[in-house]
């Protein structure tokens, strides 16, 4: 999974933390999460806000 993955990426993440309310996450913790995802294997300095933002949008759509 890459950082372009979103959607999984929020799946995977809404399934790994179901007692977490991504809209109150902050970047800093996201990224932590996303990168300790077994299926994350992506360059770890390659995330930015943008790409930050989309996985939370999406895992808050997961969520709902």
């Amino acid at each position: 999974m890459n950082w372009t993955d979103s959607l999984n990426i929020a799946i995977a993440l809404n399934e790994a933390h179901p007692e977490v309310n991504p809209s109150i996450v902050n970047f800093v913790d996201l990224r932590q999460m996303v990168i300790a995802l077994d299926e994350f294997d992506d360059d770890v300095n390659k995330s930015g806000e943008k790409i930050l933002e989309a996985i939370q949008m999406n895992w808050i759509e997961e969520k709902e």
